[in-house]
């Protein structure tokens, strides 16, 4: 798929999908149909150049498939007549959305993310309905093969039917309590892309629906704030590893090479928000990093308040983590020790490795480089990546390497 084509297809697949489904019901006909489109469209677009509307030419061709097959399955005359008129409004329309095309999408993302599903299906089902991923990269991420992947997306279609989830958007309370599921599925969709061993893909995606969520919810500040975060956060991808392909913390980053573009949008997102929910407060959190000129200007203060905010509305075993660390770095590194014993109190962080690499840094900044050398190689053994894994045993041997700290 050439590049103008891969860019229509991430546009169009989705309206595509969100319009036959509204139509008909059938997940699996528009998928196929949508589908099918794109590769006619593969196939001719090269020869005879791509149409004056690209996304109306897909539609229309979606649409007649469609018909072909409800047709054949003599289905109601009414869903036929819903269908052609998807015909007039491809041929007629722009490449904007109008309001129904909005609202497809957005019953789409709503109806993907519904809590009845798993979280794993959620995320699956966005990936392949909403973002058009194909299954065989989704079953990579998940570390499954494409069979199990593709049963566990029709279990979760076959869900949506048999329960009777509706194909809309929650409107007054309900929307408020539907929302942050919504959110959170972009969030894991996201850390799933940004983690070191990630799809960078999938963090890419998470923020083209971060934009869309954005889009047709304009109004809602913790939808702009998880847009901000992502943006504040994937703008230092690209100075995340050396040129041997080594994990580098954040104080060894070249920030030259950190995204300005995108910095700038998080920011200016933020400009425009008077009340931080969790997401806010990441964003914040991220934006101290982000603007930053070194390491040594970072404003550990500031961060350390940000999460003795974010540990009041949602205390996490991991938010208690990065409280601890960033008061570590705020007011010293007994400090930070004191606040993650009490974070690991619990046990729901036994063995975690960033615990243990987070006991390493402050250990190590306390004057104590054997015992700090001694718990990095014991995080380097608890990673979950090989490229955490050696990150961690760099650590190691830069503390075995280096006389204690003196008083």
């Amino acid at each position: 798929m050439t590049g103008d084509l891969a860019e229509v297809a991430a546009d169009a697949y989705p309206r595509i999908v969100a319009a036959l489904i509204h139509v008909t019901g059938d997940w699996t006909l528009a998928e196929d149909c949508a589908q099918e489109a794109l590769a006619l469209a593969v196939q001719r677009w090269p020869g005879e150049g791509a149409p004056a509307n690209p996304g109306g030419w897909l539609m229309t061709v979606a649409r007649n498939r469609a018909i072909d097959a409800l047709r054949r399955a003599s289905v109601e005359r009414r869903k036929l007549e819903e269908l052609a008129t998807l015909a007039l409004t491809a041929r007629e329309g722009t490449e904007t959305m109008g309001e129904e095309a909005v609202d497809d999408r957005l019953r789409l993302v709503f109806t993907c993310c519904h809590p009845a599903l798993a979280l794993e299906a959620r995320v699956a089902l966005t990936l392949r309905t909403v973002c058009g991923v194909p299954t065989a990269d989704i079953a990579r991420a998940f570390l499954v093969t494409e069979a199990t992947m593709t049963r566990r997306l029709t279990r979760a279609k076959k869900k949506i039917a048999e329960a009777g989830i509706p194909y809309r958007v929650p409107d007054g309370a309900a929307l408020a309590e539907r929302l942050p599921g919504v959110l959170a599925v972009l969030y894991l969709l996201f850390t799933q892309g940004y983690n070191a061993d990630g799809e960078p893909a999938f963090a890419r995606e998470a923020i083209r629906l971060a934009r869309l969520l954005r889009l047709l919810m304009p109004g809602q500040a913790e939808v702009s704030a998880l847009l901000a975060l992502f943006l504040l956060q994937h703008s230092r991808r690209d100075a995340r590893q050396d040129a041997q392909g080594r994990l580098l913390p954040l104080d060894r980053q070249d920030r030259s090479r950190w995204d300005r573009s995108a910095i700038a949008e998080g920011l200016d997102l933020l400009a425009g928000i008077a009340q931080d929910g969790p997401y806010g407060l990441q964003a914040r959190i991220a934006a101290c990093h982000a603007t930053a000129a070194s390491p040594s200007d970072t404003d550990w203060p500031r961060i350390a308040r940000c999460y003795d905010e974010l540990a009041r509305i949602r205390s996490t075993p991991v938010v208690e983590l990065n409280r601890a660390v960033a008061h570590g770095y705020a007011h010293g590194p007994a400090a930070g020790l004191a606040l993650l014993a009490g974070a690991r109190a619990g046990g729901a962080l036994d063995g975690h490795p960033l615990a243990l690499a987070a006991e390493a840094d402050l250990t190590a900044r306390s004057g104590d480089r054997d015992r700090a050398a001694a718990l990095f190689r014991r995080a380097a053994a608890a990673a979950h990546s090989e490229p955490e894994r050696r990150a961690l045993l760099d650590r190691a041997d830069e503390n075995s390497r280096q006389e204690p700290n003196r008083p």
